[in-house]
């Protein structure tokens, strides 16, 4: 339970962090408990954090301001340990190191900063720059899906979240969509540069006639087949028996070239 200082106390932050919040950073307390607050901090520009939604939590002691709070961060993040005591100067690892004045604000903008940083304490752990751009891009949905604490204290951000995800993920399908197109359109122009010209057909010998065909017949089979998104278009066994007939096709021209070629050196 809180003591009347630290209700006091709090309370009068509460106010003043609504009134005036520190960029990046959003924080309230517990309806239920005054010592124990939930914080967001959003991920600053150009930092691998960016568009990250990360939430904490601060619990302070009854005898607060005169002893500072522990601080934890719950969404994974690349940069701290989940649900984890981390040690920092403004935290109660270092109680001889705090100072009274300090608040709610100046402890969150002193993790975001040590955030942002390099530096090793306990609770802090390495990651590529890779996981942690990742971790920021899936935060709104996790906190969403898998933070119990974040949904219940903040639903109107839960809310947002949704509308944010909801609207991403039609992006990428709209991406991904037009992506198919351009690769159909561009299997079509392929083909159509590499069109066959039917119109020489009579004026060459029946093998290389049946040849040209069968050419033709496999580069319409190839679009047919990308148009349909790889299904096999038309009446079934419809592409082998056109493949069979061109088959049977050259086999009589190469007959007919060979029996005319003996024919003439006779």
């Amino acid at each position: 339970m809180a003591s009347r200082q630290s209700q006091r106390r709090l309370t009068k932050e509460y106010k003043a962090i609504q009134q005036t919040p520190p960029p990046y950073i959003t924080a309230k307390p517990n309806d239920e408990n005054i010592l124990e607050w939930h914080y967001i901090i959003t991920g600053p520009p150009n930092t691998p954090f960016e568009h990250g939604q990360y939430h904490g939590l601060l619990r302070f002691p009854q005898e607060y301001p005169f002893k500072p709070p522990s601080i934890s961060m719950i969404t994974p993040n690349g940069r701290f340990a989940c649900n984890t005591r981390l040690c920092l100067s403004m935290s109660d690892y270092h109680p001889d190191t705090w100072n009274p004045a300090w608040s709610v604000a100046t402890i969150l903008t002193g993790l975001l900063s040590f955030m942002t940083g390099e530096e090793s304490t306990t609770g802090s752990i390495t990651t590529s720059e890779n996981v942690r751009r990742k971790l920021a891009r899936d935060s709104k949905k996790w906190n969403v899906k898998e933070n119990p604490r974040f949904v219940k204290q903040f639903p109107n951000v839960v809310q947002q979240n949704k509308e944010d995800i909801a609207r991403a993920e039609a992006e990428a399908e709209a991406e991904a969509e037009a992506k198919k197109q351009r690769q159909l359109s561009s299997g079509r122009s392929l083909v159509t540069e590499k069109a066959i010209d039917l119109s020489q057909l009579d004026k060459l010998d029946p093998e290389d006639r049946a040849r040209l065909l069968i050419e033709h017949e496999r580069q319409l089979a190839v679009v047919n087949k990308t148009a349909n998104g790889g299904a096999s278009g038309g009446a079934p066994g419809g592409n082998s028996f056109g493949g069979f007939t061109a088959l049977v096709g050259i086999l009589v021209a190469a007959f007919l070239a060979a029996y005319f070629g003996i024919m003439k050196t006779s």
